[in-house]
């Protein structure tokens, strides 16, 4: 007989149930994400057609999204450096993701009832199913809330990112958090894009719609209030099940940062240490902006391709035909975010996997070639379904609506894209995080950096992206074309620039830079 301990043995057994209750644990901790992911969903396939619908024109869309940026660049490094930092009882993490998603609660809300708190406010009392103009007080409201949203909801999960780093470190490796935050994430988006594709809240629910909230308005309102309720869940969850391990002051250098708001100090002490972070770093920060760089074109007017290119409408704010035309694209957009999310779901599971066979710049590398063949594509498909951008033929256009087998091409390319974008969400970072246990550095500190570059990325796109379309009179395709080149030549930087890294020989020659640019 096997004695205890040895293979066979019964604890053994009790060691194996015992490890499988922690991966558990450690998969529902992440839940938060999902509940994030579901909002974020919201933001990605509604919220740019709507600031259309409010009155905002399509060249001026994008600007939008760049107050988020702009704020998270100062909060989410500053975030990151506390939450290092924090000595609550609670951990260092869980305080911060509580506010956070306060805060995510509150933006959605001020962004379902942008409509009726601007009629209040002064807008036109003439019912929205006639009224064609601009609403300015409900799009400044609107404006607020979006700014809010897009800003913490990157440092919300970005916090989420750095605990579940410091929870899997030990046993697991920063890759299997990494992971599992990023299945998180495609459940929260499935649910998300099924809520736009499939929720007809204005049925459900007919004491959501108001003189100056209809159809489309109410829906959103009805998706934002389920995000409210989705978020206070699985944050309760989080904090239940989340062990984290309080920092006592001794393991901050003996300044007791967890019961403070900071200081001119901390804050110059934060950039000292993004100043002093390695070469080897900054070439991951780098490649991680232009990956994102070559991205947001998509992630930003993904359903607005589908509601313009292939359904041929235009969201004028009126009930006409062309209004349904583009609120029925961005539906379908929906239903392609839907089945992206499940390639996404389906890949995740396998990213850590393919990491070690193949290395972690191979999977990056091979997921930005895709991202440019599928951006190509998408330029393609919309060149042929709008005729080439001929604005004499746009009504005879809205009147046939899509073509079918373009509009299945366009789906497939949805599903396509979420492989890579399952590399998107988990190799920089876990190669990040490894990297920064490597040198011995705080994960909430690059975690922070790297959101902060994702934040310029998005900055950029929002500047430019929309007067881009706008000079050029092409819809989508520019912004998409200029996206897929950026992913082809990042595509071949990171194989350029990141050694290999799969059995930690190209870490110890990642951090053996650090001495040469030292010296």
């Amino acid at each position: 007989m096997a004695p205890p301990g040895e293979s066979g043995g019964p604890s053994n057994g009790g060691a194996r149930r015992k490890n499988l209750t922690a991966a558990l644990r450690l998969f529902l901790v992440c839940m938060v994400s999902g509940g994030i992911q579901y909002i974020c969903a919201l933001e990605m396939s509604l919220l740019s057609p709507y600031s259309q619908n409010l009155g905002i024109p399509h060249k001026y869309a994008s600007m939008i999204w760049i107050g988020g940026p702009i704020a998270g660049f100062l909060v989410n490094p500053i975030v990151g450096y506390y939450s290092d930092r924090c000595t609550m009882r609670i951990g260092r993490r869980r305080p911060f993701i509580i506010l956070e998603c306060l805060i995510i609660c509150i933006s959605g809300m001020l962004i379902g009832f942008s409509a009726d708190i601007g009629q209040y406010l002064g807008d036109t009392k003439e019912n929205c199913s006639t009224y064609t103009g601009p609403r300015w007080a409900a799009t400044a409201v609107y404006v607020v809330g979006f700014l809010l949203l897009d800003c913490v909801i990157h440092t919300a999960q970005a916090s989420v990112r750095a605990m579940m780093s410091d929870l899997s470190a030990a046993n697991h490796g920063p890759s299997v958090g990494q992971a599992i935050f990023s299945v998180w994430m495609a459940i929260g988006s499935i649910l998300g894009y099924a809520v736009v594709a499939y929720g007809t809240w204005h049925q459900w629910f007919p004491s959501l719609k108001s003189s100056a909230c209809c159809n489309a308005c109410a829906d959103l309102k009805g998706a934002f209030l389920t995000a409210v309720v989705l978020i206070v869940i699985s944050t309760v969850v989080t904090m239940l099940l989340a062990d984290e391990q309080s920092l006592d002051n001794e393991g901050v250098g003996g300044a007791a940062f967890a019961q403070t708001c900071g200081s001119l100090d901390a804050f110059i002490d934060l950039f000292a240490s993004l100043k002093n972070m390695s070469p080897a770093m900054f070439r991951v920060l780098a490649l991680t902006a232009f990956t994102w760089l070559s991205w947001f074109p998509f992630l930003q007017y993904n359903t607005d391709w589908m509601g313009r290119e292939i359904y041929h409408g235009n969201p004028n704010g009126v009930a006409d035909m062309a209004a349904d035309k583009y609120n029925a694209g961005v539906r379908e957009g929906a239903i392609g975010l839907l089945l992206c999310s499940a390639s996404l779901g389906a890949t995740s599971f396998l990213i850590p996997k393919l990491c070690r066979k193949l290395t972690s710049k191979v999977i990056w590398s091979i997921s930005l070639f895709s991202v440019f063949l599928i951006m190509a594509g998408m330029v393609a498909v919309g060149v042929v379904s709008t005729k080439g951008y001929d604005p004499s033929l746009s009504t005879s256009l809205t009147v046939a609506g899509p073509d079918n087998s373009l509009n299945a091409l366009a789906l497939t390319m949805f599903a396509l894209i979420g492989i890579p974008q399952a590399v998107l969400y988990s190799v920089p970072w876990a190669v990040a995080a490894q990297l920064a246990a490597g040198e011995g550095g705080g994960q909430g500190v690059t975690v922070g950096a790297i959101t902060n570059v994702i934040s310029l990325a998005q900055l950029l796109v929002g500047l430019t992206a929309g007067p881009i379309d706008g000079a050029f009179n092409k819809g989508n395709a520019p912004a998409f074309g200029i996206g897929g080149v950026i992913a082809f030549i990042c595509a071949i930087l990171v194989v350029l620039a990141l050694p290999d890294t799969k059995d930690g020989r190209g870490l110890k020659r990642l951090l053996l830079s650090r001495e040469d640019w030292s010296n």
